[in-house]
């Protein structure tokens, strides 16, 4: 980096400076990149489910799923949108009547919490069943390794 150093020529005149000075800047970035990372994966979950854990990898998806959660209550939101029990047959024909790009039906993401009793989450993947929604997956966290 070079410096203007003054001559003897205009003693009492400065040159204006035509650096400009990009640290701060960068700085700001930086920071803001990493408030962005760390927040952006606490964006993507609506309902707050408690998941079990596993050791398995994720798997590769073509298209949006249609995310189904359950939580320690036992209420059943259809993204992120509270459906009754006796309204959920209904909506997942809804489901059913839309098919994907690929002709297939869509793909079930289906959450539940750990608290709940088996039950639950195998009356809901039933009523999957019944509506044809066949490709159902269900998420579950990633172990910590001992």
């Amino acid at each position: 980096m070079a410096m203007h150093l003054p001559s003897g020529k205009g003693r009492g005149r400065r040159a204006p400076m035509a650096d400009i000075n990009v640290t701060p800047m960068v700085d700001v970035m930086l920071v803001l990149l990493i408030i962005f990372m760390v927040t952006a994966p606490l964006m993507t979950s609506g309902v707050p489910v408690n998941l079990p854990e596993t050791r398995a990898k994720a798997l590769e998806q073509e298209q949006k799923p249609v995310q189904i959660a359950i939580d320690e209550k036992g209420q059943i939101f259809v993204d992120n949108e509270q459906v009754a029990d006796a309204t959920l047959p209904a909506r997942l024909a809804q489901i059913a009547a839309k098919p994907g790009p690929d002709g297939k039906p869509p793909q079930i993401y289906l959450r539940a919490d750990t608290t709940l009793a088996y039950g639950k989450p195998m009356a809901v993947m039933g009523e999957l069943n019944r509506a044809g929604l066949n490709r159902v997956s269900l998420l579950t966290t990633t172990a910590s390794q001992p």
